[in-house]
């Protein structure tokens, strides 16, 4: 399992959230197994993304999909400040 780690800056929790919700469909045929979603205690203005996939080439694609597509337009992506940090990340059993 590869997940990709996200974190940003965003102006507003709600409006995040919608902007999220609208691209479940994307999520769904981009191989996303699972998500979770999170923010420093310290500091709600930051959220982490975890989107779960089967393989490295799928993770990949979708982050270079939310980077070229969804983080390039405004409109699809409202709430964002900043450039979001990504990372591949591969479970290591122990």
């Amino acid at each position: 399992m590869v997940t990709l780690l996200i974190e940003h800056e965003i102006t507003d929790l709600a409006t995040w959230t919608a902007a999220f919700e609208r691209f479940a469909d994307a999520r769904r045929h981009a191989g996303v197994r699972s998500h979770r979603i999170a923010h420093p205690l310290d500091d709600p203005t930051r959220i982490v993304v975890e989107l779960d996939f089967d393989g490295a080439e799928r993770a990949a694609e979708f982050r270079d999909f939310l980077r070229d597509v969804v983080w390039a337009d405004p409109s699809s992506s409202p709430a964002l400040v900043g450039r979001p940090v990504t990372r591949l990340l591969e479970s290591v059993p122990i």
